[in-house]
Order: C-alpha cells, then structure tokens, then sequence
C-alpha cells in the first residue's frame, strides 16, 4: 500500500507540474480585468511582435531576448524577421534596443522607460492588460493623461490613436474617521479611436501575450522537458522497487 501512495504521489506531482499555468496576474486589486492571454497561439504572439515592434520599441528596450529566438519559435523566416520586425538592428543575434536614447528620455519624461524584457513576470499580464486599457484624460498631468493602474504615469498614451481617449468617473465616500474614500467608477468614451472597444482588446491583449512569451521564451520548451523527466523518474521508481524486491526476496 505504501508503494502504491508513493507512486500516486509522483504521478500528482507529474499533474501539478505539467498543467497550464496562468501567469501571475501581480498586483492593483480585484477590479482588473482578465488579460486572457494564450503563450502558446502562435499567430496571437506574431500580432503582439508586431504591435510591440511599431508601438513600443521607439522606447522600450527588451534587452534579454534575441530576434533570432523570437523568430524561431514565431515560425518566422530570417527575411521575414528582417522585413517585419528588425527596425534597429542590423543581425538577427542581437536584442531589441529602445530607438530612443535612454538619456534623452530620461530627460523628457523624467525618468526612462522600463525594459519590457521581464515586465510581465515582475508586474503580471493583468497588470500589463489593464494599464495599457487605463489611460484618461488628466488635465492635471503634463502628458494630458493619467492612468487608472499606474496614478502619476510618465508614460504618454502612445495608443491615443488606435483607443481614442477617456475620461475616468470617480466618486468620494466620507467615512465615520473624517478620512475620504475614493472609488473608481469606470471609464467614459470622450474620442472615438480608429478601433472599437472589442478589437483594441484583441490589440492589447496580443501585445500583452508576446510579452509574456519574451520574459520566458524556453517555457514551453522546460515545460515538455519536465513532463518527460517525471515519467522518466515514475518509470525508473517502478524499476527500482521492482529490482529491490528480486534482490532482497530471500532475505527475511
């Protein structure tokens, strides 16, 4: 009986470890909502390469992956990545580098834009999600926005273009300590963008999914080699306890 728990016990692990796991949706409360992202839908993270390519990458660097690696698990051909994705390099080894110089943009936004190589590990892709939908008109901020996830962003709303522009609805509770509670209400269209609602999520959404991918780009790859070394580990148990028991069966 007490083989029998042990091996149940491998193959739970096996299950444990070989399930879909959702990236870590980080913090900013129970009102995000779910990123929904798919790491393994190929043509979701060559959507995303190229949103990020044409709309981040002018000053987010992702300085830990290489376009030969993003090429390769994208299904995409060396000219292809050439053509399409390679705006600012010259080889297919190198890492994606911000086009704007990290000191300039320290000094026009205050600070300089984040690597986005490990965002999505360090923040969540709901975080990621939800702030890239959280621009609102801010007349108090030098950008002209501000954003519902991040208060206080330096970060333009780059995709003004596609979203179009929003305004924020709050609401102020007074509580019985004098202190004042401020609730989020939601956002109100103020300027159509050139997408609708539902397909600038699907814009997001597969930016956010690529994003995902390039902070861990071997994922899949660990993820099937760990299934093969628990069923290696199963196997090898089974044939140990075999083995021992032929050995010691004369012995009592």
């Amino acid at each position: 009986m007490g083989k029998f728990k042990k091996i149940v016990t491998l193959l739970a692990l096996g299950v444990c470890f070989s399930a879909p796991v959702a990236i870590a949706s980080g913090g900013g409360g129970s009102n995000m909502e779910k990123a929904d992202i798919d790491p393994g839908n190929i043509s979701s993270l060559q959507r995303g390469a190229r949103n990020f390519m044409n709309y981040c990458s002018g000053c987010h660097s992702a300085q830990y992956v290489r376009y030969k690696t993003i090429g390769k698990y994208l299904g995409l051909s060396e000219e292809q990545l050439i053509d399409n994705l390679m705006f600012n390099a010259d080889k297919t080894f190198e890492t994606i580098q911000a086009s704007m110089p990290s000191a300039d943009a320290a000094r026009w936004y205050g600070v300089a834009p984040p690597d986005m190589s490990l965002m999505v590990r360090a923040k969540g892709a709901d975080h990621v999600y939800n702030f890239l939908k959280g621009f609102y008109v801010s007349e108090d901020s030098p950008t002209g926005v501000n954003n519902q996830v991040l208060s206080g962003t330096s970060m333009p709303h780059v995709l003004w273009e596609l979203q179009g522009y929003q305004v924020a609805n709050f609401s102020t509770h007074n509580n019985e300590d004098g202190s004042v509670t401020t609730t989020f209400d939601g956002f109100e269209a103020l300027m159509a963008g050139s997408m609708d609602a539902e397909d600038y999520d699907d814009f997001v959404r597969d930016t956010v999914n690529f994003l995902a991918y390039i902070s861990e780009p071997i994922r899949s790859d660990r993820r099937k080699l760990g299934v093969w070394v628990l069923m290696f580990l199963i196997f090898f148990y089974i044939l140990a306890s075999m083995l021992k028991k032929q050995i010691w069966k004369d012995v009592k």
